[in-house]
């Protein structure tokens, strides 16, 4: 009777260390955080006929990537209040008219010690935005910012199944993710060629 009593306690600890190790942890590491403006990718390619990705975010003439649109891109459209959302209202008082450039918050920032060039991978090797970024640049919502307490670092590089055994494609930024896609295009690059 003891014995059982005992399995049945170990098992019940196992049980709650594993459910802290992958639903509480989870929760606990990573911050949420809302983007400063609500903004939709769908919304702007249909009313504004933007079909491409690098219409804003775009390569420098260095072939350096620009990162988010500057303001004077959003400017072109919204120096006024075409529409009537809140969101759209604060881009223009907040950051249009005053010449604020908008906080965004980056999904894709990668670690310091990690060079990344665009201009190779969508020039070179004709990768396309989605290949890495999915169809995010289709959505009609801006997905919550998650940022892990303890590195600083955007959920996204890690991808959101911690065990990473249930991970949907392009869930992740890190380096397997990195050498699984030279593997596939038959890509051979050193440490250097990634890390600085």
């Amino acid at each position: 009777m003891k014995m059982q009593r005992t399995i049945v306690v170990f098992a019940l600890g196992v049980a709650v260390a594993l459910l802290a190790g992958w639903v509480a942890f989870p929760r606990a590491l990573y911050l949420q955080k809302q983007q400063p403006l609500e903004f939709r990718h769908k919304t702007h390619a249909e009313k504004s006929g933007v079909a491409d990705c690098n219409e804003c975010h775009a390569l420098r003439d260095d072939g350096t990537f620009a990162g988010l649109p500057a303001m004077e891109k959003c400017a072109g459209c919204h120096s006024e209040r075409i529409g009537t959302s809140n969101a759209e209202a604060t881009l223009v008082d907040t950051y249009i008219k005053p010449g604020n450039e908008t906080p965004w918050l980056v999904y894709a920032q990668q670690p310091a010690n990690v060079w990344f060039s665009h201009a190779i991978h969508v020039k070179r090797a004709g990768l396309t935005c989605t290949e890495c970024h999915s169809t995010y640049g289709e959505s009609d919502q801006v997905k919550l910012y998650e940022v892990n307490r303890i590195s600083g670092y955007s959920r996204d590089i890690w991808g959101h199944s911690i065990s990473r055994l249930r991970r949907a494609p392009h869930d992740g930024m890190k380096m397997s993710d990195c050498e699984e896609c030279h593997r596939k295009h038959q890509v051979e690059v050193g440490c250097l060629g990634c890390h600085e």
